[in-house]
């Protein structure tokens, strides 16, 4: 019979207590990763204050980790063992036996106390593997892969800090995951190209006519690119449309904060048409009078989604969604204490922070040469 270190967190404990009472040190932990986000993430730590402390303090340690395996991905490069050595960090994180950083001791109680299945952090590195090797996609199929674990992944491990758990409220938050980074990745096409990058679907590209490597060498806008890139923006809102049905089904208190991750988010692609679907030569910016009135809209907004049936997860995430459920049979129903996913405007406000993050990890990576 194995026993437990007296120092390992135990599986799933979800008390009345805040994190930072959870075990002897966490507190420290939690001032050091606060103190790392200091630099460089004073976005995130203003927004983090309009969280629940009991939603608060373990988002802060996840993106105190998140933020450093950007970092030591970004510093390697494709060259670099970064990610081995992030697994190998992830890998004593669940083993309950962290290594002594501040981040991954609080990492540990965080995946422990909200039972966050290694699956999930693990496919996020794998998505930032993935970035560092320049890797393309050659069907759309491929890129929805690639978006689930750079993005989906963060879906599924807030709706889980939320404590949604359902397979359904899962593949909605996937869902929006996904369509935030397909709309990321048809405002970047230029920017991207100029950097050896592309991240359209190669398939999508021939199909307009379209060879992916002469493009890649002289990026130029065209009638055929611009078709490529409204097809994807179209797929993006199927996106965005799915993720209403689950919105249909919370308290009314809670659709603000998920309609405004929404709707903030779609209209990066929206915008991108508006100027004509150009997204070489310009780079499309959401005015901040906009963004004002689709916040309001935000508030504003009650679903009319009819209940029915609930989509499926797509393909690409149901990996996600299969890990949480396959975890779930060991564990005990949640309290009713528990939060609610998104259960104030305020929540939204760290997902759109934490992708903005991710964007600007994508751009300074694409900065580097590929090898």
């Amino acid at each position: 019979m194995q026993t437990r270190s007296p120092h390992a967190p135990r599986p799933f404990e979800r008390g009345n207590a805040d994190f930072a009472d959870t075990a002897t040190g966490a507190t420290a932990d939690l001032a050091a990763c606060r103190a790392q986000l200091s630099n460089g993430s004073r976005t995130f730590l203003a927004a983090s204050l309009l969280l629940p402390r009991r939603v608060r303090e373990p988002a802060c340690a996840l993106y105190a980790f998140c933020r450093a395996a950007d970092d030591a991905v970004d510093t390697a490069g494709a060259q670099g063992d970064a990610v081995e050595r992030l697994r190998d960090r992830l890998a004593h994180v669940y083993q309950g036996r962290p290594m002594p950083l501040a981040a991954d001791r609080a990492l540990a109680h965080v995946v422990a106390r909200f039972a966050i299945p290694r699956v999930i952090p693990e496919a996020l590195l794998e998505g930032f593997e993935w970035d560092a090797q320049g890797r393309r996609y050659e069907s759309f199929d491929e890129l929805q892969g690639y978006a689930a674990r750079v993005a989906g992944t963060v879906g599924a491990m807030m709706a889980l800090l939320m404590g949604v758990r359902t397979p359904a409220g899962l593949a909605r938050a996937c869902d929006l995951g996904v369509a935030m980074q397909l709309s990321n990745i048809a405002r970047d096409v230029g920017e991207d190209a100029r950097m050896g990058r592309i991240y359209l679907p190669r398939q999508w590209l021939r199909e307009a006519g379209i060879d992916p490597r002469a493009w890649l060498a002289r990026p130029v806008f065209n009638a055929s690119l611009a078709s490529v890139v409204q097809r994807l923006l179209r797929e993006a809102d199927v996106l965005y449309a799915r993720v209403d049905a689950g919105v249909a089904e919370l308290p009314m208190s809670c659709r603000a904060g998920i309609n405004a991750a929404r709707f903030l988010y779609a209209d990066i692609g929206h915008e991108v048409a508006r100027r004509g679907l150009d997204s070489v030569t310009q780079r499309a910016v959401v005015p901040s009078s906009r963004k004002a009135r689709l916040l309001a809209r935000a508030l504003l907004h009650i679903s009319s989604a009819p209940p029915g049936p609930a989509a499926p997860p797509l393909a690409a995430t149901r990996f996600l969604v299969d890990a949480v459920t396959a975890a779930q049979r060991s564990l005990a129903p949640l309290s009713a204490s528990e939060p609610a996913w998104w259960d104030i405007p305020g929540r939204a406000v760290w997902v759109l922070d934490l992708f903005e993050r991710l964007s600007e990890r994508e751009q300074a990576r694409r900065s580097a040469p590929l090898s």
